[in-house]
């Protein structure tokens, strides 16, 4: 599909008040607008006005910040997905949910269910949990091996989509694998878009080729220009040696926005927002991406080579590792001191950042989707609602200016937005 042909992609990825840590500062939030329904509706009603594709939420069964520092995900993503639909009309409904720590035959249903009663706006987005901090809640003493868990990620999809081709078309499923055993039908009605698209958002070797497999949406984590289009054409290889149009698989990094009218008055912004985080916020997540206590490193010396090429032990690793090749590529590139290195990541994210004005915000998201590197992006604002009102009121009008962005909505549901096709029946049965 040629470049002039394409239209970018905008979700965005709600993480409570904001990505910043300071966000909960602002005068716009109040202590628990994290727990307030109303505040998800405000945003999404803003990215709505702004013709956005969908309202995306991260989720982990389990803490991933210090709510001493900054707010977290407290609410269940459905419950929060489900008041977003009746405050909007078009906005699409991406949830989160772990095929690790998940039943799926009732994710099935919960989608399903959101996705009928939305008229066809819902996707899923799959991952496999890895977070250490997760295993207790669940009983377990620490996180499956990798290889298992996308073993059990590639079954629970296949029993997911079959049970959603099951509404469609009133044929029971019946899968047995490792890991399921699963015979019936679901009893919720087909919805408008038959089933729900899938986002994948793991970049390990093998969640790369899950996505390019399965997925319709791939949430990425690439720094910068040139790994983000290694990574955008090995997915679409993997998808078209599947027997897929690569077109159907949709690559979305991650992109932090702090926007304001100077590039000064921005970085003023950025500043005002990290007043409140304590000097060692990002450590322990810089740790775990690194697979190594920064503690134990010098933090004005770049990181050890012996640790770029690689965690000190891949097969007992804990983090992702889509998101320690981000960042060791960035560290490597940039040669940055691990003090630099969690500066420039603002506490340990792996998200590219950028802190400017809406020309230069625009500038990096077409660059990008030009370049192949990207087919949009997951926006993640340094703070809602304030960070994304701006995008909408200066970013988005520029975007529609250079012909790659929608001025209305044109389809109904997500899957028609996404330009996915449905399976051909008894394609997710034999899945």
């Amino acid at each position: 599909m040629s470049s002039s042909r394409r239209q970018l992609v905008l979700n965005v990825n709600v993480l409570d008040v904001g990505i910043a840590p300071g966000a909960w500062t602002l005068d716009d939030v109040h202590t628990h607008s994290f727990v307030d329904l109303d505040h998800f509706t405000r945003i999404a009603q803003i990215a709505e006005r702004g013709t956005l594709d969908a309202f995306f939420l991260a989720d982990g069964p389990g803490f991933w910040e210090n709510p001493r520092v900054k707010p977290t995900r407290a609410l269940e993503p459905s419950v929060i997905l489900a008041a977003v639909a009746t405050a909007t009309e078009h906005l699409g409904l991406i949830g989160t949910a772990s095929t690790t720590f998940n039943d799926p035959r009732d994710l099935a249903e919960r989608f399903l269910s959101l996705d009928y009663l939305s008229g066809g706006r819902v996707a899923w987005n799959v991952v496999t949990t890895y977070s250490p901090t997760a295993a207790a809640n669940f009983g377990f003493e620490q996180i499956p091996g990798r290889d298992y868990r996308y073993r059990r990620a590639e079954a629970f999809v296949g029993v997911v989509t079959a049970l959603w081709e099951s509404a469609r078309s009133g044929v029971p499923v019946s899968h047995h694998s490792e890991f399921f055993d699963v015979d019936g039908v679901l009893r919720v009605p087909p919805s408008e878009q038959g089933q729900p698209p899938l986002i994948q958002a793991g970049g390990s070797p093998a969640g790369r080729d899950l996505a390019g497999r399965t997925a319709h949406g791939v949430f990425s984590a690439e720094l910068t220009l040139d790994a983000g289009r290694r990574h955008y054409k090995h997915v679409k290889d993997v998808a078209r040696a599947a027997g897929r149009n690569p077109d159907d698989v949709k690559i979305l990094p991650g992109l932090i926005t702090v926007i304001g009218s100077t590039e000064a008055e921005a970085v003023a912004r950025h500043e005002q927002l990290r007043t409140h985080v304590p000097a060692k916020f990002g450590w322990d997540r810089l740790s775990l991406t690194l697979g190594v206590p920064l503690a134990e490193l010098d933090l004005d010396q770049p990181i050890p080579a012996s640790l770029l090429d690689g965690p000190p032990d891949p097969a007992t690793f804990a983090g992702s590792l889509g998101f320690r090749e981000s960042v060791v590529g960035l560290a490597r590139e940039r040669s940055l001191t691990v003090a630099q290195l969690l500066r420039e990541l603002d506490g340990g994210g792996g998200h590219r950042a950028v802190i400017g004005t809406p020309g230069q915000v625009a500038d990096t998201i077409e660059a990008w989707f030009r370049a192949e590197a990207a087919d949009g992006f997951n926006l993640m604002p340094d703070a809602f609602p304030s960070g994304l009102d701006t995008f909408v009121d200066e970013v988005v009008p520029l975007l529609r200016k250079r012909g790659l962005f929608r001025h209305e909505y044109a389809e109904k549901t997500l899957r028609e937005r996404f330009a996915v096709p449905l399976p051909e029946y008894g394609a997710a049965r034999s899945a």
